[in-house]
């Protein structure tokens, strides 16, 4: 088992007005978090982090836990950006990385979003062990740039990946070992953006952790300091249970941002509160430049349109193959059914969707409808499935049987003698028709499918004239 020696350095650089930058460090975990957005509360948001993992501070005992724990200190860190910007809209923009690790005495348990690094300086040797997550580093991971043009690239701030408040966000997380004699460094690019990777390496040997963390921020200074600095190390050295009992320590804006309660920026828009919590930010402040404000543009979450592009795309897919489908399997489908008072036959289904109509008529026979017994005038409009189109016309051709035996009937009863009624008659019958009631039940002729007639007629009603 082992303990962690540590320190912590932040501050606002030659340029900046404020620190967005915070860090914490305690023997259980080091961390940097750099927020952005500008003027929308870039500082706000690295507190909210940093402090939400102080929070959560606990030795783990083994890797898994340590990960899962960290695991959560982001979405808890996440969650409540999201309800502050739900509060207060104009905090909609701010964002931070998260770049840390935790120690369990044995193992670091390392999680990162964003464009803060980690380092690794292990006998004298100086290893990055976090990959930016920015646009200049995608370049450099598909050939197109070198680091060196990375360095100097017009938009190397450009963050592909942040805690911002938005549901879905994807940290690399990655267990490895501690050695005796390994010395940690995470700090936000406000140092490792100004300085080379060489110039880390020398100024990390520095025995004393403070005195090693003061000269990184001069060099970072020297070199231009346009933005805040914030570098946070750690020694793993022999276990000591004094090291082991230090209190954690914030740097940064976690220790100059007072944190709304969740409610307090919704009360203040419309409540009780005569003071905002966190003060409103100032959309014209000059310290905030086009860079800053534009820091992780391809992340702007006022800026959706991708994912509901994507999503409108795969509605219309969904809907486009189901309604082809639709309409491939209504092209070999027929019916019966009435068009305009006479009976037609329709190739498709009935009905339609969305205002679509699902069929198209094939032809019209000269059929009234209301020449057929009141019981087929039903079927004919409700429609009667057939299997083919020869099935249709074999239908239509029995209705037109059906409909002349019904207008004999009718005529008949109009004559002014009394005539004796007719005797049943067998009901004629056709594809997708019914069978008389009476008959001997016959197997139905090939390629006929079935209807799905739904009620038979009584033998009497089929009989009785006034049916007509």
């Amino acid at each position: 088992m082992f303990s962690l020696r540590f320190a912590a350095h932040s501050e606002v650089g030659r340029v900046r007005k404020n620190n967005q930058d915070a860090g914490y460090a305690s023997p259980n975990m080091l961390l940097v978090t750099d927020g952005m957005g500008g003027a929308a509360a870039g500082d706000l948001a690295s507190a909210v982090a940093s402090t939400e993992a102080s929070r959560s501070d606990r030795r783990a005992t083994d890797g898994e836990e340590m990960l899962e724990r960290i695991a959560g200190m982001m979405a808890r860190a996440n969650t409540k950006l999201s309800d502050l910007i739900d509060e207060d809209l104009q905090l909609d923009g701010m964002g931070t990385t998260f770049c840390g690790a935790m120690f369990n005495g044995t193992e670091f348990g390392l999680a990162h979003i964003g464009d803060s690094r980690g380092y690794l300086l292990r006998d004298g040797e100086l290893t990055q062990i976090t990959h930016d997550h920015s646009w200049v580093q995608s370049l450099i991971d598909e050939g197109k740039i070198t680091p060196a043009q990375a360095a100097v690239h017009p938009h190397r701030s450009l963050i592909l990946k942040v805690l911002n408040g938005q549901s879905m966000f994807e940290p690399d997380y990655e267990l490895f070992a501690a050695e005796l004699g390994d010395r940690l460094m995470f700090c936000s690019d406000g140092l490792s953006g100004l300085i080379s990777d060489e110039q880390i390496a020398e100024l990390l040997q520095t025995d004393d952790l403070d005195e090693a963390a003061a000269q990184l921020a001069k060099a970072a200074n020297d070199n231009g300091g346009h933005d805040n600095i914030t570098v946070v190390l750690g020694d793993v050295v022999e276990q000591d249970g004094d090291l082991d009992a230090l209190p954690g320590l914030l740097v940064g804006s976690a220790t100059e941002v007072e944190i709304p309660r969740t409610g307090q920026l919704a009360k203040e828009r419309g409540g009780s509160d005569r003071e905002a919590p966190y003060p409103k930010p100032d959309l014209n402040a000059p310290e905030h430049d086009a860079g800053e404000v534009a820091r992780y543009a391809p992340q702007d979450p006022k800026r959706r349109w991708p994912g509901i592009l994507a999503a409108i795309v795969a509605i219309a897919l969904v809907l486009g193959i189901g309604g082809w489908g639709v309409y491939a399997y209504g092209k070999s489908r027929y019916f019966v059914g009435a068009d305009e008072g006479y009976v037609a036959v329709y190739n498709g289904l009935p009905g339609g969707i969305l205002g679509l109509h699902l069929n198209e008529m094939v032809e019209r026979s000269s059929i009234n409808v209301t020449d057929l017994p009141s019981f087929f005038q039903r079927q004919v409009d409700a429609t009667i499935p057939v299997g083919s189109i020869d099935a249709a016309r074999g239908t239509v051709a029995t209705l037109a049987g059906i409909a002349e035996r019904c207008v004999e009937v009718r005529n008949e009863n109009k004559r002014p003698s009394p005539v004796e009624s007719p005797s049943p008659v067998p009901t004629p019958t056709g594809p997708g028709l019914p069978l008389d009631p009476s008959a001997t039940p016959m197997s139905p002729p090939p390629n006929v499918f079935p209807s799905t007639i739904t009620e038979s007629p009584t033998a009497t009603e089929e009989a009785d004239p006034e049916a007509c």
